[in-house]
Formats: C-alpha cells, sequence, structure tokens
C-alpha cells in the first residue's frame, strides 16, 4: 500500500534505539527524508547508516530550553520544510511514590513533556505551511494509574492532554495532531527485564516473555516495528480523518473506556 509519504520530511525524536530506531527505519522505507534526535550521535550515525535516505542526524538533549528551537531550525535549514514531527523521546522511572526525589519528577516532565511541548511549538508555522502532523508516542500509564508508575502515568496524562488540546487548534491551521499509547514493547528496556525475570523465576529466557505477558494479561509482548507502522499510517493522507485520536497499541491491555 502506498502511504504517499515519499519526499516528505519527519522529524523523529528518540530516535537512537527501540521504537524511535524503528520508527525511523519504517518511515525511510516509506521515502520519507529524516532528522533523528537523540543525546547519542553515535548510535544516531549508526540508525541513518540503515535508512536508505537523505538523513539529518542532530544530537540534542531536549531538556535544555533551547534545544528544540534548535532541532527544527536546524530541519528547516536542511530541508526546507517539516511535514510530520514523531514526539518519541523520554522515559520515566518507576518507584515507591512515598520515597522518589522531586529531581526525578523534574526529569520526567523535563524530557518527556516539556520537550514535546516545545519542539511542537516551535514546528507549528512549518507544519502549517505544509499541512503537517504531529504523533506523539506516549504510553498506556496514561490512561490506567499504578502505584509503582506515579511518574510516568502523571507525564503520560499530561502528554495525552496536550495532544487533544493541539488537535482542537489544528483544526484551524491544517495540523493533525495524534497519539499512540504503546503496551509492553519488546525494545532493550524490556529485555532487560525479561532477562532478571528468567533469572529470577529460574526459568529459560525463551519462557519469560511468555509468562511475562500472560501475567499480564495479553498474548504477547509487542514489536517496535508495530507502533511504527501505526505511526506511518497515521502520517499518511490516508489517515486524514485521524484527528485528536488516541490509540492504544497494547495487545488489549487497556481494558477501560
Amino acid at each position: 500500500m502506498d502511504l504517499q509519504l515519499n519526499g516528505k520530511v519527519a522529524i523523529v525524536t528518540g530516535a537512537s534505539r527501540g521504537i524511535g530506531r524503528s520508527i525511523a527505519q519504517v518511515l525511510a522505507a516509506e521515502g520519507m527524508r529524516l532528522v533523528l534526535v537523540a543525546r547519542s550521535k553515535d548510535q544516531l550515525d549508526e540508525v541513518a547508516a540503515s535508512c536508505p535516505v537523505d538523513t539529518l542526524v542532530h544530537a540534542a538533549d531536549l531538556r535544555d530550553l533551547d534545544a528544540p528551537a534548535a532541532v527544527i531550525a536546524a530541519a528547516v535549514s536542511h530541508f526546507g520544510q517539516i511535514d510530520l514531527l514523531v514526539n518519541n523521546a523520554g522515559a520515566t522511572k518507576r518507584g515507591d511514590f512515598m520515597t522518589m526525589p522531586d529531581a526525578d519528577w523534574d526529569d520526567g516532565f523535563a524530557l518527556k513533556f516539556f520537550g514535546a511541548m516545545r519542539l511542537c511549538r516551535a514546528a507549528w508555522i512549518h507544519l502549517q505551511q505544509r499541512q503537517g502532523s504531529i504523533v506523539n508516542i506516549v504510553g498506556v500509564g496514561g490512561r490506567t494509574g499504578s502505584a509503582e508508575f506515579t511518574i510516568g502515568g502523571s507525564v503520560n496524562a499530561a502528554l495525552l492532554n496536550l495532544t487533544k488540546c493541539l488537535s482542537d487548534r489544528g483544526i484551524r491551521d491544517g495540523i493533525r495532531v495524534n497519539a499512540i499509547n504503546p503496551g509492553a514493547i519488546l525494545t532493550e528496556r524490556l529485555q532487560t527485564r525479561v532477562k532478571s525475570y528468567a533469572v529470577e523465576k529460574k526459568i529459560e529466557e525463551t519462557a519469560a516473555p511468555v509468562q511475562m505477558a500472560q501475567a499480564l494479561g495479553v498474548a504477547r509482548f509487542g514489536e517496535p516495528e508495530e507502533i511504527a507502522r501505526m505511526v506511518a499510517f497515521l502520517a499518511s493522507p490516508l489517515s486524514g480523518y485521524c484527528h485528536g485520536s488516541i490509540i492504544d497499541v497494547d495487545g488489549g491491555l487497556t481494558r477501560t473506556l
């Protein structure tokens, strides 16, 4: 299926590994030119080498106040346009609410929420010129609270609300804004937990993902490419009536409305 993305320009944050890496590779396969953003230039260079399109690597820490605007400026300088912004950067710490310091809360919001917000603000006029779109990669914790995920749940809920707010403005300005809530996806981070689980339970590592998924109430863990393909669809004109949509890609984990 032709998603009509060939030649368009996408910014992908958190692109050095995991879901972000897969998003970059899937969009490149659709012919999109890329701006890859993360803190590690070496890892970004590796991703860029796997993408057969014109790719700009921009190493930056999006927690810095000026970094988002610099990303947008670099993208426009190199390509002259922006058609898609994928806000994927950001991870938050789990732990006991009573013992997690304020610094962990500050850090959780600084990258995933404020970094995304500032990127949206800086990119908005350029996306408006191209009638482009924004896809926020958020997480199921924004819908369903968990005692051990207070920071992540709060950050995700805020980003989901921002998605709705920006989509409201986007109706006027011609920018589609949507969000994806990944469930348990087999990234490097989850694979580390799988290895620890296998050791703890004294089982084969191949059996650990099955047991862990069953404990969550899903048939299996997801693959990064499954999130990436949803991003490509939401970026495409084929999803033109998706606006302000929040799509759970979680194997049925989220059972609330």
